[in-house]
């Protein structure tokens, strides 16, 4: 068996310390060599040697010296040897040892005193220690505080040895005594710590005898009666009223890691509304007060759990929450919000929404490099603002627009698709918001900005007047035609003569196209554009910003620009009389239609249009051609009535979620409940009533009460023996986070006494064993639980493997018993999520690992397999109800998980089915780390085939 090790040094391997060089090093009287040598020697000791010739030498050379640096490695190396032979009888050279630490103990040195003594801490043998009571008593005495808290752990870790009592039996009244004396803040802490392990009773009388001068002690004795406090009320909560008096009395404390503690105390031990107002209070002060980053995010996350339970008082908050916003970092900005969007009511929207306002305006200074990502998030906080409390979007909606042409992309698009579904749900701006639209519409820079811009003003513009003013516009932003003149058609066509492969070296070269689904393309039809970076050009009057990126390639935008016009004709056709204004508009956009389609087929550009835009546009040519009523409808009216359908889906879909998040448990009908009324209430404060009201409340609902589910915890025992083993064992898992238990039960099923009987585990993967298990003796036909700790590191599957060894009383040799393996399932670390399309789409396109598996299953539903896969995986789909609906023979979906690390996990399931029935396709995993690609891959093999 190893031994427990209380000492950890750095050790660089390399060339190994000869034991002779050290010894003549140690005989010296050199004291820089004879430190050398000291630290030599302690690195072998730690590292496996025994090094028996070395004590004799060291009693006689280095006990003597004066020097300091000697007399601490003295002690390190006295700490790490063996000081028992192989039947646990002290060794007799040690009674040189004692002499030696007696004389330490009354050394004139203060120093030698106090490592001395923290020297005895970590003695175990009772034998060693009992000759050096008196000298420690003796310090407890001394006019150094140093040597004082020295001597006051040494008594505390001398009385928590097996024989402690014996050798100090009157140690808790002596420390009480001390505490009662002691001004020292350290010696202080220590005695208050000595009576809070070993004497608690003691602990407590003090605390309550002093209870009105907790507020005056040192930062580090009221951090140990927090821990008191916490300890007493977990054990007997009817006292608790007493002791959460004392803690709102140290919240107002100097030292910032006290209120912290009360304030985590307070909320673990109280539902009062006091004590959560006070704690909530408590955070948003060192939210401010702390300049560092990681306390603000760790700040935050206990408001954020507070928000869970108590969300009615954190809304009072929120402004509080709110000033955090004043850090420069992402991810504190990102947290707040996050926080800040579910506290909004209609008391305090507009608070926010101002403050939120004013935030979006200091972006526009360009001062920091982030500041385009932190206008994105406040514009989306706006957003969610907007559609949670309509009437606000009047005072936001305009100052929005004015970041329609903004530098980033994804900020300006969250303005586009903020702005259209403004326009769908406030029907009263849609006046001013199209006319501002109109206004802005050339300094929009992006094309995907610029596709959503041009659908709102086709679908919105409704008024004589707006639609002539859409079509100006859209003229306006196209420019002068041709596109291109003859002289440019003639360079580019000798430029190709010279370079007649270069496009298709371009097409080969790239990566596949990833579709707004998640799937490939591998089509020209999914073409150049479909997943270049976004191109962005500088909107002016002058050259339109519609020409220029026309003139990048962008053909699916030439599409939307022929959509757009002809939508507009044809409402103009309703709401103009005049039939040669109507005729003029038309003239005008099929010649816009003719230039596009002459684009796209020219030379001019790099490549071709793609067959889907072709189609489009010509099919806005054919029906200026032959419009009928049918046809008009569809274009006029089914593009918004979808769109419609969309947002109420949408709403629909977090309407459910709030019910499902706001269902809580409920107790039995036959449980006792205790009526508040009718109780007494003598002597009993405000604070107390209201805590004692909260523990009733929460007795009524059940939520004291979490029963396991009976039927999971027997799936998750574990098998390791056979039957017929004369040693049986099986595992209880428990998986938590970062830590996995396995409660080990092990049964001697012989009639002789099983000894050192041992449990031998290994790990694979990011599994960790966290201590080795000891031997053991099992009695007859009697058990033995065995409990292991591990710690997980990363989302992956982990495999803990390992035997049984023990001996029997007959039997010479040992006995191993080989255990099945246990495998860590990787659906305990992931949990299903919610996250946006674009955010998804971004993801996928950067993570690098990919696993892809193929579907194989019975299942001849696609529907049935998707939702087989959701719960064999434990994922969300993201992708809409209404677009899995119907039967068409193919589907596709997005999922979407977070591991409990923080990693994100997307799944893009493709299938198709077939002539005979069966289905086929892929399922695509992608994460950032490998582990969960392949574990998730994995987890989809197993479970993919369904059936019974």
């Amino acid at each position: 068996m190893e031994k427990s090790c209380t000492l950890l040094i750095h050790f660089d391997k390399g060339t190994p310390a000869i034991a002779n060089e050290i010894k003549e090093a140690l005989e010296g009287n050199d004291v820089p060599a004879k430190i050398d040598a000291m630290k030599k020697a302690v690195m072998l000791l730690l590292n496996g040697e025994t090094l028996p010739q070395l004590f004799i030498t060291i009693v006689r050379y280095v006990l003597p010296s004066e020097d300091h640096t000697v007399q601490k490695l003295l002690l390190l190396y006295l700490e790490i040897i063996e000081k028992t032979d192989l039947k646990g009888r002290i060794l007799p050279e040690m009674i040189l040892i004692c002499q030696n630490l007696r004389n330490n103990l009354q050394h004139p040195n203060e120093y030698i005193r106090g490592v001395t003594l923290r020297f005895l801490c970590r003695l175990n043998e009772a034998e060693i220690i009992e000759p050096l009571i008196p000298s420690v008593l003796q310090n407890l005495e001394h006019q150094h505080p140093f040597i004082r808290r020295n001597a006051i752990l040494a008594v505390m870790s001398i009385y928590k040895l097996p024989q402690g009592e014996q050798l100090l039996v009157d140690a808790p009244e002596m420390i009480e005594k001390v505490l009662s004396t002691e001004q020292d803040p350290s010696a202080k802490r220590n005695a208050f710590l000595m009576l809070f392990n070993c004497a608690h009773d003691r602990a407590i009388n003090y605390l309550l005898t002093h209870v009105d001068r907790v507020s005056e002690w040192g930062e580090l004795l009221q951090m140990v009666v927090l821990e008191l406090i916490r300890k007493v009320c977990r054990t007997n909560r009817g006292e608790k009223g007493k002791y959460i008096k004392i803690i709102i009395s140290l919240l107002n404390a100097p030292s910032t890691a006290v209120i912290y503690e009360c304030a985590g105390t307070l909320v673990s031990l109280s539902s009062a509304p006091t004590a959560i107002r006070a704690a909530a209070n408590t955070y948003c002060q060192l939210l401010l007060s702390q300049s560092d980053n990681n306390v603000k995010l760790i700040v935050l996350d206990r408001l954020n759990e507070l928000k869970s339970s108590h969300s009615d008082i954190m809304v009072d908050l929120i402004m509080d929450v709110l000033r955090a916003l004043s850090s420069p970092n992402l991810d504190i900005q990102r947290k707040t919000l996050d926080i800040v969007l579910e506290l909004v009511t209609p008391r305090n929207i507009n608070e926010v929404v101002l403050l939120l306002k004013k935030e979006v305006m200091k972006t526009q200074s360009g001062e920091l490099e982030k500041n385009g990502e932190y206008r994105q998030m406040l514009i989306q906080a706006i957003h969610s603002c907007a559609i949670k409390f309509p009437e606000v979007a009047s005072t936001v909606v305009h100052l929005m627009m004015d970041f329609l042409g903004d530098g980033n992309v994804a900020s300006a698009i969250d303005v586009i698709v903020f702005v259209r579904e403004i326009i769908e749900t406030n029907p009263k701006l849609r006046v001013s918001i199209i006319i501002r639209l109109l206004d802005t519409f050339y300094q929009i820079r992006a094309a995907q900005v610029c596709s959503c811009a041009l659908w709102i003003i086709g679908e919105y513009c409704l008024s004589p007047s707006e639609v002539e003013s859409g079509i100006a516009t859209i003229k306006q932003c196209l420019g002068e035609l041709p596109f291109y003149s003859v002289s440019e058609e003639a360079e580019a066509i000798d430029a190709s003569k010279k370079t007649p492969q270069s496009n298709s070296i371009t097409v080969s070269s790239r990566r596949p196209a990833i579709l707004a689904d998640g799937t490939y393309a591998t089509q020209s039809a999914a073409s150049e554009t479909a997943f270049s970076p976004p191109t962005i050009v500088q909107g002016s009057l002058t050259s339109g910003n519609l020409r220029s990126l026309l003139l990048t390639g962008d053909f699916f935008l030439s599409a939307v620009v022929a959509c757009t016009l002809t939508k507009l004709v044809l409402r103009l056709e309703e709401v103009q009389p005049s039939k040669v204004e109507v005729n003029k508009a038309t003239t005008q956009a099929l010649l816009i239609f003719v230039s596009l389609l002459q684009l796209g087929q020219s030379p001019v550009l790099s490549h071709p249009i793609d067959n889907d835009s072709y189609d489009r546009i010509v099919l806005c040519i054919r029906l200026f051609c032959n419009t009928g009523d049918e046809i008009r409808k569809k274009w006029l009216q089914s593009c918004r009535q979808s769109f419609v359908k969309m947002l109420s889906e949408k709403q629909l879909q977090e309407t459910e979620e709030l019910k499902a998040k706001a269902q809580v448990s409920h107790a039995q009908p036959d449980d006792l409940i205790d009526f508040y009324h009718l109780k007494s209430r003598k002597g009993m404060s405000q604070l107390e009533l209201e805590d004692e009201v909260q523990d009733d409340l929460k007795r009524a609902t059940g939520e004291f009460v979490k029963d396991a589910d009976d039927a999971n915890k027997l799936n998750r025992i574990l098998q390791l023996t056979g039957f017929s083993d004369r040693v049986y064992a099986e595992a209880y898992v428990t998986v938590h986070h970062y830590d996995i238990v396995l409660d080990i039960t092990v049964i001697n099923r012989t009639r002789e006494t099983v000894q050192n009987l041992c449990l031998e585990l290994a790990t694979m993967g990011d599994l960790k064993l966290v201590e080795r298990p000891q031997n053991y003796t099992v009695a007859p036909e009697s058990s033995k639980q065995i409990k292991v700790n591990i710690k997980v590191s990363s989302t992956e599957t982990g495999v803990i493997f390992g035997n049984i060894v023990y001996e029997t009383s007959n039997v010479l040799e040992r006995t191993v018993v080989v255990l099945n393996d246990i495998h860590i399932d990787i659906m305990d670390y992931i949990s299903p999520a919610i996250c946006m399309d674009t955010a998804f789409r971004t993801m996928w396109a950067e993570f690098e690992w990919e696993n892809k598996v193929a579907v194989n299953t019975v299942i001849k539903n696609e529907k049935e397999f998707l939702d087989h896969i959701i719960k064999s995986t434990n994922m969300k789909c993201l992708t809409a109800p209404s677009a899995l609906d119907g039967e068409c023979g193919f589907l596709a979906a997005n999922l979407y998980a977070k591991s409990v690390f923080g990693e994100d996990a997307l799944v893009n399931v493709s299938i198709e089915k077939q002539a005979d029935g069966k289905l086929s396709g892929y399922i695509r995993i992608r994460s950032k780390t490998q582990g969960i690609a392949l574990s998730l891959g994995d987890k989809i093999t197993l479970k993919q085939k369904g059936g019974s």
